[in-house]
């Protein structure tokens, strides 16, 4: 089947198409200075081919979600998901041919990068009997294949070029036909410009990215100039997709529209004196005070096993809180049950414990500080303590810091039972978690949990985390941005 799509007029009113079926083989390169109408041009090309072919599209600013409202795009909230469920999808919309819009604006810049590297790394990874042909357009290309590493990590340039790279230089026989756009061609990596036969150049004014789009056009350098002049929507194109020769074209109309900022000149208000600045310094302080809105939403619920019918359906949010599921993990000897500490009455081991324990930075002195603390206090009060040794002390202290005594008799029991044979050290983190899920609260934050693990490093609570997902004790889930929950096996599920 041949097919050609309309993407705009020659200088000479004539129609310029580019042919689908050699597009599908031959790739497509464009490029053009900010405003010179590229994502306009990417808008055109989409929507004259919607419904012939599958389409996948790379969106780091959100640009093309509109095109679900016209065309039955399905919109795939990057920042939504888990890094498993992205490479889910992934698989499934190669599976099931859904034409997709992967919306990466709500994540930062190193997680978008990191999120479609996986998910073109799955597209590409596909079984063979899910190789069919679909258009997979990049936007803002120069992100995603960087020809210098800048302050992206060696580990996430690594595996977004190799993700670029397979797409370009051997995604064909797969299918995969890659429309990658950039602003720069110099900031562009080389081997994935120099895999498209077919450009499209807007305009542009750098001698660097000039010459090289010349280069790709077959130019001398007194025809280069051609391409500082430009107007916006304008487009030199070549390549067997589209012409044998250099040809202009200014690009069509589209129907549908991007979610930008206006371009043209909008009257300003107009405002009486004093009045403007009175509107913008009324109530000034009490506005700052306000608690700023948390960018991240919580995770949705885990994908359906349909693609369309997982990605259609109305999205209910999850509470915040994560409850208990169960989860096959393997068996683990049965440790002895940690005793709650009783209710105190006053002048008891557990009152000393727990005046410790509430004084500041407590959490962060050494265990055995703290023990020294705790039996000269002790000595003071007139309290027998030769039978608590420092093991048994820093579990009272744990039970103490992470607010046990505010829960009943028969929670204690519950959670203690749970948390048996957890490490001395990580107990107060555990307890505080499981007291969360059982009793239905908010997470503790990655701060509070380095406060009762006594450290303040980041990096060390998420090592805590690890430890003790692999000990099957949590599962911690945490999406591109950032937003972790975590469900804890061990505690009944009624709880």
């Amino acid at each position: 089947m041949t097919a050609t799509i309309d993407i705009g007029r020659g200088p000479d009113g004539q129609a310029i198409g580019i042919d689908l079926a050699e597009l599908l083989a031959t790739r497509l390169l464009v490029q053009g200075n900010s405003g010179s109408g590229k994502s306009h041009l990417l808008r055109r090309l989409l929507e004259e081919c919607a419904g012939q072919v599958q389409q996948i599209i790379i969106d780091p600013e959100g640009d093309f979600v509109t095109l679900a409202d016209a065309f039955g795009h399905v919109v795939i909230d990057a920042g939504a998901y888990s890094p498993r469920e992205i490479e889910a999808l992934a698989a499934r919309v190669r599976q099931h041919r859904a034409s997709v819009v992967l919306a990466l604006d709500e994540l930062e810049v190193e997680a978008q990068i990191r999120c479609a590297a996986l998910f073109l790394t799955v597209l590409f990874d596909a079984p063979r009997e899910h190789w069919y042909p679909a258009l997979v357009v990049v936007d803002e290309a120069q992100m995603f294949a960087p020809a210098a590493a800048g302050e992206m990590n060696d580990e996430t340039r690594r595996l977004t070029l190799s993700a670029m790279t397979n797409l370009m230089c051997r995604g064909r026989k797969r299918g995969l036909a890659g429309i990658v756009a950039t602003q720069r061609l110099a900031k562009l990596a080389k081997n994935v410009a120099a895999e498209a036969s077919n450009f499209l150049m807007g305009r542009t004014f750098l001698d660097i990215d000039m010459q090289r789009a010349a280069d790709l056009l077959g130019m001398d350098r007194r025809q280069a100039e051609r391409i500082r002049d430009l107007q916006r929507g304008q487009f030199l194109g070549l390549g067997p997709a589209i012409s044998r020769r250099p040809v202009a074209v200014q690009v069509g109309a589209v129907r549908t529209a991007g979610r930008g900022g206006g371009q043209g000149l909008i009257p300003l208000p107009q405002a009486e004196e004093g009045a403007m600045e009175a509107l913008l310094t009324d109530r000034l302080a009490e506005a700052a005070a306000q608690t700023q809105p948390v960018r991240r939403v919580p995770p949705p619920p885990q994908p359906r096993a349909d693609l369309e019918e997982a990605l259609a359906q109305p999205r209910v949010l999850p509470e915040v809180t994560p409850t208990a599921t169960p989860v096959d993990t393997p068996a683990a000897p049965a440790p002895r049950p940690i005793a709650p500490p009783p209710a105190s009455d006053g002048g008891s081991i557990e009152d000393v414990v727990r005046e410790i324990a509430l004084a500041e930075g407590a959490t962060y002195r050494p265990a055995a500080s703290l023990f020294r603390d705790f039996a000269i206090r002790c000595r003071q009060q007139g309290i027998a303590s030769a039978h608590v040794d420092i093991a048994r002390f820093r579990r009272l202290f744990a039970f103490a810091i992470s607010g046990m005594d505010q829960i009943d008799e028969a929670a204690r029991t519950i959670i203690a039972q749970a948390a048996a044979g957890v490490d001395d050290d990580m107990l107060a983190p555990y307890l505080a978690i499981l007291i969360a899920a059982h009793c239905g609260h908010a997470m503790p934050d990655e701060e509070e949990l380095g406060r009762l693990y006594g450290s303040a490093s980041p990096s060390r609570v998420r090592r805590l985390l690890d430890h003790l997902e692999r000990q099957g004790r949590i599962v911690v889930r945490e999406d591109f941005g950032g937003e972790r929950s975590i469900t804890v096996p061990a505690l009944p599920a009624a709880a």
